[in-house]
């Protein structure tokens, strides 16, 4: 019923103004209000949702965050903000306040959606009360402070640009209809297309050949800098699947990176089931590190899930479990997020600073900042 209403919604717009950007459809497919996917009510996360993120396996990468930040909360001070963007289904939040030795002052959880902030509520009700006093909601950025911004899986559910290379240069892909049902159409790229596809080969060995097809998000600079501006002292922490710009357009990767998520099963048609199936794109991280730079910040790392995991010290908390059973369950889980055909290797994490300082072990184990 809700994705039958969406691309009713959908359909009256293209018939009206004629055929849309394939960004506006991914914008209305995720978050148009009450039937996109993010913001519809729906089950998102977990093994009863569409996917599972690294936070959802068990509280390993909320430890390894906490580790790599508790030095700067010394540095900053008991008055600390921490500011999640996207915070989903809660269990990062909740790792990161109950392992951190020095908690902030405020966790700060940018989320719009009023049916995710029911399930962060959920998720975090078991906290004691001092620890959940320290968490506030919010639907847009703060205003300054000092301390740390943390983004698991948000940038590559922003909406993507998807374009195609011809002979005479390139399009934007859009989607019109066609007997009631979406196709894609080929419209003329903007400026704004044309610049970032110019700055993006410039980056590369050779220009994109005819038939090339991929994604970009011509708007990654402007959220880094709307997301990082409140930030006058401390860090920012990213982490998603994605690769550096001469790997994401690389010549063999010709059909982008697009990917829908619908129980559990990856699928390529953006078309199928809108508002009840996730669209995403991997993320450019040499965007990002462009980004980040662009916003007055400093890079002070770029690895891999598993690096990181490594270099936060994830093995010795394991050898430090006492039960065997609970030792086995997060030895699995370790697994899960650190051998490279599970999650070691396509997720990445990059951070940057403002002001300060931050703790490079992590990042050095598997250092790849010379690729970006």
């Amino acid at each position: 019923m809700l994705s039958r209403e969406l691309w009713t919604r959908i359909v009256n717009i293209i018939e009206r103004d004629g055929p849309i950007p394939f960004s506006r459809y991914m914008q209305m497919a995720l978050y148009e209000s009450g039937l996109g996917y993010y913001v519809n009510g729906l089950h998102k996360f977990g093994a009863a949702g569409d996917f599972v993120t690294a936070p959802e396996e068990g509280p390993l990468f909320g430890q390894a965050l906490a580790a790599l930040l508790d030095p700067l909360a010394e540095t900053l001070g008991p008055d600390w903000t921490l500011l999640e963007l996207g915070p989903g289904s809660g269990a990062l939040a909740r790792a990161l306040l109950t392992s951190l030795d020095r908690p902030p002052a405020r966790l700060l959880l940018l989320e719009p959606s009023a049916a995710l902030r029911e399930v962060q509520r959920e998720c975090l009700a078991g906290l004691t009360d001092d620890l959940r006093g320290r968490v506030e909601w919010i639907d847009r950025p703060p205003a300054a402070f000092d301390g740390a911004i943390i983004g698991n899986e948000v940038i590559d559910a922003l909406p993507v640009e998807r374009f195609a290379i011809e002979d005479d240069g390139p399009y934007r892909l859009g989607v019109g209809v066609e007997n009631g049902r979406p196709v894609e159409r080929r419209l003329p790229a903007d400026d704004r297309l044309r610049a970032a596809l110019a700055a993006i080969e410039a980056d590369l060995a050779a220009p994109l050949p005819p038939g090339y097809r991929s994604e970009l998000c011509v708007d990654l600079a402007g959220w880094i800098e709307t997301v990082t501006a409140p930030l006058e002292r401390g860090a920012v922490v990213l982490a998603d699947y994605g690769y550096p710009r001469r790997e994401y357009y690389h010549p063999e990767r010709s059909t982008g990176t697009l990917v829908c998520q619908y129980r559990h099963r990856a699928h390529f048609d953006p078309f199928c089931w809108p508002g009840l199936t996730d669209l995403s794109s991997f993320v450019d991280f040499t965007a990002v590190a462009d980004g980040l730079v662009a916003a007055g910040l400093d890079p002070a790392g770029f690895t891999t899930q598993a690096g990181f995991l490594l270099g936060s010290g994830t093995l010795d908390r394991l050898e430090a479990i006492e039960d065997p059973a609970e030792r086995a369950r997060r030895t699995g889980e370790f697994k899960r997020l650190a051998l490279p055909g599970e999650m070691g290797e396509k997720f990445k994490l990059i951070a940057a600073t403002r002001g300060c300082a931050l703790n490079e072990a992590p990042f050095l184990l598997a250092d790849q900042r010379d690729r970006l």
